[in-house]
């Protein structure tokens, strides 16, 4: 964490914990997150050969989320994708980021290509709740009003995250920050970043760990319905099998929301299990999941779809608590 925003952030009121109800405004300090640059004059065709999203749809005006896979297609890593200043910027939890570091330079070879960790050099803080837009209203000439929506202003970059309630992501120096936060604390509570995790599990966006790197193709965790897959912009690493999932193969499981009745947080990876399930793999898999101020776990899991139609899905082995499935934010493909 930057020495500076940590800091600022120990003179700061405490944030309230998971236990209690996300107030109706809130902010979020993201340092547990990472931010990953690449730069350079050849970055964006170099990163059109790496990802599963069409790099070339980046820009100051529109972020994306995107996902770095194995030649098998496998995910390595997912990832918000957006830029700041000329740079392009990758978040991701920081479990992760120390993989990609060490495997994506190995594909510049002779690109003119930068890739460097930021985590220390600029700071993210979020704001969520029905009144955010007209909270930075005070601080920004323009509101993003689409998800994935970019605003630019000295310096500072303002996202739109989906997600309900509204959600917003500030990128920038500690001291433009810290002077942000400020203004907004006189009316936004601060909030643990649990409670952010939990409304991205709410959101249906799925945050690949170390215990879930290679387990997912991005189909299985819905990447091309929250823009994390494009099928048109040629190749990539993976890409092979990934436009085979879509043209040619019948996907067996996805990514669901669901509610388990359990005071014992799962990890990812964690096993499902079902008396219906026919693979050897089992049924499921734990994607996300964090304590919700309702009680019980809320998660996104990657399970069968026969055993989710079943309505047949255990936490661990068959005498686990069961799943009860919510609806996503966003319609599943057929």
């Amino acid at each position: 964490m930057n020495s500076e925003w940590k800091s600022f952030v120990e003179s700061q009121p405490a944030a309230i914990d998971i236990d209690r109800p996300l107030p109706d405004c809130a902010l979020f300090d993201l340092s547990h997150l990472s931010l990953t640059r690449i730069s350079g004059v050849d970055a964006q065709g170099f990163l059109q050969g790496q990802f599963t999203n069409d790099v070339r749809e980046v820009s100051a005006a529109h972020s994306q989320m995107s996902s770095f896979c194995t030649p098998k297609g496998r995910m390595l890593a997912n990832f918000l994708f957006f830029m700041h200043g000329d740079d392009y910027m990758l978040q991701m939890p920081v479990e992760t980021q120390a993989p990609l570091l060490k495997r994506l330079p190995m594909f510049i070879l002779m690109s003119k290509v930068t890739v460097s960790d930021a985590s220390d050099e600029l700071v993210r803080i979020a704001i969520a709740g029905h009144s955010a837009p007209d909270r930075l209203k005070d601080i920004f000439s323009q509101v993003p009003a689409r998800d994935g929506q970019c605003q630019h202003e000295n310096g500072i970059t303002l996202i739109r995250i989906p997600g309900s309630p509204a959600r917003f992501e500030i990128v920038g120096e500690a001291q433009q920050i810290s002077e942000i936060w400020t203004k907004l604390s006189e009316t936004a509570t601060p909030a643990s970043p649990r409670h952010w995790e939990l409304l991205d599990i709410r959101a249906g966006i799925p945050s690949i760990q170390t215990e879930t790197i290679e387990a997912f193709v991005p189909q299985m965790v819905n990447m091309q319905l929250i823009d994390g897959v494009s099928f048109t912009k040629g190749c990539y690493t993976g890409q092979e099998v990934v436009a085979r999932m879509k043209y040619l193969g019948k996907l067996k499981r996805q990514m669901f929301l669901a509610q388990v009745d359990t005071d014992q947080l799962p990890k990812p990876g964690d096993s499902l299990s079902s008396e219906t399930s026919e693979s050897g793999q089992g049924a499921g898999k734990v994607v996300n999941a964090q304590l919700s101020p309702d009680g019980g776990v809320e998660l996104l899991a990657v399970v069968e779809i026969s055993s989710r139609e079943a309505d047949d899905l255990h936490l661990g082995d068959l005498n686990g608590p069961r799943l009860k499935f919510r609806d996503l934010p966003y319609a599943l493909s057929a």
